[in-house]
């Protein structure tokens, strides 16, 4: 219970963590940024990692001077297509080993909910599921274990990767620069998480609901 509050807090005041990692480590912060966002889209056991939001400060806080925006874009880019082309490759070659003998470290729902998206939008799946918090970190997984050849996979991935780290990272950027975002920074955090998990929350609802029509009626 003290890791999921300990995570929250962490969330919650990422522009503080943000500010005491540039002044403890200066341009190293860059670095753990990008390491950070290339854990939550490369590895399907840490889709908990604050991606969007983590985006959203990091551009507020280059909208002060404290990065380099541009460099942000570029770097954190290919954070989340090099992320994504390893999470694909763990799915090509051991992603049903995973999946059939490592189960419990898999929730399946995560799993049933990607396989819905790819069988309502296909491969554009990959650039979608980019906006919803733990999809993107499963549609690369699950796109490798499948039969979708990776150059194709690649394009959605490169589209998909700079889309979403430009929305949020612009975002935070040009609105963290109003006055009452300043001064309300952690509310403002709190809404692009709430936000951005609205699209995860529905899908989730609608998977509760069509489990709850296939268990069978007791007589």
């Amino acid at each position: 219970m003290s890791v999921i509050t300990d995570f929250f807090s962490f969330v919650m005041q990422i522009d503080k963590h943000l500010l005491w990692l540039i002044n403890q480590f200066g341009a190293f912060s860059y670095a753990i940024i990008f390491f950070i966002i290339f854990l939550e889209t490369g590895l399907v056991f840490t889709p908990f990692l604050p991606g969007d939001s983590l985006l959203f400060a990091s551009g507020a806080l280059a909208a002060v001077g404290a990065f380099n925006v541009f460099l942000l874009l570029i770097l954190l880019s290919f954070a989340a297509v090099l992320g994504d082309s390893v999470n694909y490759a763990i799915g090509h070659f051991i992603g049903k080993k995973i999946l059939e003998r490592h189960s419990g470290l898999i929730k399946k729902e995560y799993v049933d909910r990607t396989k819905k998206f790819y069988d309502k939008y296909g491969g554009k799946t990959i650039i979608i599921a980019r906006f919803i918090p733990i999809i993107r970190t499963f549609a690369p997984f699950l796109a490798g274990i499948g039969t979708m050849q990776y150059w194709k996979f690649l394009a959605y991935n490169v589209i998909g990767g700079i889309l979403w780290v430009a929305f949020f990272l612009f975002a935070g950027y040009f609105f963290g620069t109003i006055p009452f975002v300043k001064e309300h920074f952690t509310l403002a955090i709190i809404i692009i998480i709430v936000v951005s998990l609205i699209p995860a929350m529905i899908e989730f609802v609608k998977y509760l609901r069509e489990k709850k029509k296939l268990k069978p009626r007791k007589s």
